[in-house]
């Protein structure tokens, strides 16, 4: 069965740094696009990184572009989120989402799979 698992996810203080990672049991890493979205409480969910099925190209939210760092390893088959300087307004739970299609990377509705989500948290 396809599903997606992330982990890294945890309490941290202001300014630390958080890596999360996304590993899609029933399929290839290689053969997806993926991305990261957070939903934060009482509010919708956003996109946040984007990498294309070729590792290369990546896109990012505007509020955390020169925090936050998007990578595929391939030979592990897990998608990574580098999350740096974190501030209480990354608090959120992320999620890891999937699709094998090329198209618009910020848009939620054309990810194909996804997973349950986990929880960061960022409170002195």
């Amino acid at each position: 069965q396809v599903h997606l698992v992330e982990s890294g996810g945890g309490l941290v203080q202001p300014g630390a740094s958080l890596r999360l990672s996304c590993v899609p049991f029933g399929l290839i890493v290689s053969d997806l696009e993926v991305a990261w979205f957070r939903q934060a409480p009482g509010e919708q969910r956003e996109f946040v990184a984007a990498v294309r099925w070729n590792g290369v190209d990546t896109y990012y939210d505007d509020s955390i572009k020169d925090r936050f760092g998007i990578s595929k390893n391939n030979a592990k088959n897990v998608v990574s989120l580098q999350m740096s300087e974190l501030t209480p307004d990354d608090t959120a739970i992320y999620y890891c989402a999937a699709k094998k299609d090329y198209g618009g990377p910020r848009n939620s509705d054309e990810y194909d799979y996804w997973g349950q989500g986990t929880q960061v948290t960022v409170s002195s």
